[in-house]
């Protein structure tokens, strides 16, 4: 495994009186590698800027590769061993899923600021809040595809937690409000590299679209090979909330247009303030088409700002229980932030659902341009009520519960 670890403070802040986080994500690639760097530099912007209430940050960043095993040691070690006060992580559900256990019985805040399974805040830690926007809220695709394409669809799915979550929330939502049952659905794994088996019998069955949740590179693969076994153009292809990560566009060329999908962000959002992102990422990172797990991790790191600002931290070795405690306390009043996106994001104190998914409104998005140079359409937003979603979870959420306390 290679690590990557940045102190990004001045060596005296590595001392007392320094506000510790640790940051894990999947940094395998140049765009991870870039969604990390951006982390660490916003708050080095801070320490810049004359720190938090006169007390300097401390940053460590550390690639967790979407490896559970790998980000459960990652948080082990920041909770225990450089006893960080906030913890930042990660981009993949697969690893914040086991790591929710980890920094609940450290007693660790935990700021998350890509992954989407909705069984992570279900869960119900005290410690845990979420900035990007909750599997649970997907129906938003599903909404769109119901009233404009059709209910007859296929769906395949990669293993991974946030790609099952996507597809799964998806088809319940049109099972429910429009009782079609999925007109195929099986899962595949990771990194599999002919879902040709699963695209031929989808061809047989004629959908009016075809449902493709899986990361970037899955994706990509599956996209090309639909159109590689036969599967009609006319059938609408979409993506999970994956699709919009800036990989996808690339690997899958031509195949990339027309697919739709939801997010947290358009770059092709002409606010100032979007705009003024762009112009950013572009000069600073060579990222002329950030995707939302840029965004969500910038509007992750004001929002971090805005609770440590809050927070009334003393920063010794004796205060690290209350230290840590009154930054999830301040995380709990942060309500109001306007996200680039165009959500907002409100937290609350009750340790549920309800009140750590704080982005409640996707955005759909379409694919016009493939390649570096990519293009999107904004085709629509949907804000959802906080308690979307949750219905008949309860059994659910008290076996997550009970992972907690194991």
């Amino acid at each position: 495994m290679i690590a990557i670890v940045l102190i990004l403070a001045s060596a005296e802040a590595a001392y007392a009186g320094a506000i510790k986080i640790g940051v894990s994500l999947r940094m395998k690639t140049d765009t991870g590698e870039r969604y990390g760097q951006m982390v660490a530099d916003e708050f080095n912007a801070i320490n810049a800027a004359g720190g938090i209430n006169g007390h300097t940050i401390d940053v460590k960043l550390l690639n967790d590769e979407c490896k559970s095993d790998i980000g459960v040691a990652n948080a082990t070690k920041y909770a225990y061993q450089d006893k960080v006060h906030l913890f930042v992580g990660s981009t993949c559900s697969s690893v914040s899923l086991p790591i929710v256990d980890v920094i609940h019985k450290a007693g660790v805040p935990m700021l998350i600021p890509h992954s989407t399974n909705y069984k992570i805040t279900l869960k119900g830690s005290p410690w845990v809040f979420r900035v990007p926007i909750s599997s649970r809220f997907s129906a938003a695709a599903a909404k769109y595809a119901a009233e404009n394409i059709g209910t007859k669809i296929a769906y395949i799915w990669a293993s991974d937690a946030a790609s099952q979550a996507d597809a799964q929330k998806f088809y319940e939502y049109i099972e429910t409000y429009h009782g079609e049952k999925p007109l195929y659905a099986e899962q595949f794994q990771e990194g599999e590299l002919d879902l040709r088996p699963h695209l031929l019998k989808i061809k047989a069955l004629k959908p009016q679209a075809l449902m493709i949740s899986a990361q970037s590179q899955d994706f990509a693969r599956g996209l090309v090979q639909s159109y590689e076994v036969g599967i009609a153009p006319s059938v609408k292809r979409i993506g999970g909330s994956a699709a919009s990560n800036r990989p996808a566009p690339i690997l899958s060329g031509e195949a990339i247009k027309g697919v739709f999908f939801h997010a947290a962000f358009s770059y092709a959002d002409p606010r100032p303030e979007v705009q003024a992102f762009v112009k950013m990422t572009t000069e600073r990172y060579g990222v002329s088409t950030p995707d939302h797990d840029f965004s969500q991790a910038w509007d992750l790191t004001q929002i971090a700002k805005i609770a440590l600002e809050r927070a009334e931290l003393t920063l010794t070795d004796e205060t690290l229980e209350a230290d840590r405690a009154a930054i999830r306390d301040a995380l709990a009043t942060v309500r109001g932030y306007q996200t680039l996106g165009g959500g907002v994001v409100d937290f609350c104190a009750d340790p549920t659902p309800e009140c750590r998914d704080g982005n409640k409104t996707p955005v759909l998005i379409e694919y016009t341009k493939s390649g570096e140079g990519y293009q999107l359409r904004v085709i629509g937003s949907t804000t959802f009520d906080a308690n979307f979603g949750l219905e008949g979870l309860q059994e659910e959420a008290a076996k997550l519960r009970q992972s907690l306390n194991n």
